[in-house]
């Protein structure tokens, strides 16, 4: 074995010592085809320093969600020429930067009774039943903020817990395809979104929000004045009476 950082040579458990990679994973590797197989010297395996700078890419390239076969396409790509590792990279956290620019935030119990403070009896059990804030040891976690602050604005109108729920869950539901359906186009036909990618992509995230907030405000417009032709909003009318006698 040489002193040379070039012909350094590695046994697996010297290797897992410089690379803080336990062995066994540094064998499963090496069966999905994403490490190169050592060098066998009689009964002995050896590393080099091309294994050391490849677990240090399977760590960068897992750390960002990646699955082992997903790792090992993404370094084939590199070694064919196809890209380098540093532009996957750039591109990968270009793309999984946040959309909706907030974070989740944790608050104590002050804090969250300062924020429920003058609302109605209940609201602060309701607000943990449907999710919206989460117990963490002594603490709760509020995922969304600005989810949490539309909740309590429908709440002060009047609009139960459970149908903001219900409400929230369909967006959901059907804004997640929307979004699969949207991703896929766009990997399809990157090649038409111009020579800047990154020009583009910027853009694309601000026009693709209004987009939808504007194609989804016009195709409420006519969802409601279908259900007001057909005279099934009248049941909206009937509540708004029957509130009234109630007065």
């Amino acid at each position: 074995m040489t002193d040379t950082d070039g012909d350094r040579e590695y046994t697996i458990d010297e290797l897992a010592t410089v690379t803080r990679v336990p062995s066994r994973t540094i064998r499963f590797y090496q069966t999905e085809g994403a490490l190169p197989k050592p060098i066998q010297k009689g009964r002995v395996a050896y590393y080099g320093p091309a294994h050391v700078e490849r677990l240090a890419q399977i760590t960068a390239l897992q750390d960002r969600g990646l699955q082992i076969k997903a790792i090992r396409r993404v370094l084939e790509e590199t070694e064919s020429g196809g890209y380098s590792l540093q532009e996957w990279l750039g591109s990968h956290d270009q793309l999984s930067s946040p959309w909706a620019g907030e974070q989740p935030k944790i608050m104590t119990p002050a804090e969250v009774a300062q924020e429920l403070d003058g609302r109605r009896p209940g609201l602060f059990g309701e607000l943990l039943r449907i999710g919206v804030l989460q117990r963490k040891g002594d603490a709760f976690l509020v995922e969304s903020p600005a989810l949490f602050a539309l909740v309590l604005r429908l709440d002060k109108v009047g609009m139960p817990l459970d149908t903001v729920k219900g409400a929230f869950s369909l967006l959901d539901k059907h804004l997640r395809r929307l979004a699969e359906d949207l991703t896929s186009y766009f990997v399809k036909n990157a090649d038409e979104l111009g020579d800047d990618i990154d020009e583009a992509y910027a853009e694309l995230r601000p026009v693709s929000l209004e987009a939808v907030r504007l194609v989804f405000a016009r195709e409420m417009e006519k969802s409601l004045r279908k259900a007001t032709e057909s005279g099934a909003a009248a049941v909206f009318t009937r509540r708004k009476r029957a509130r009234k006698k109630n007065l």
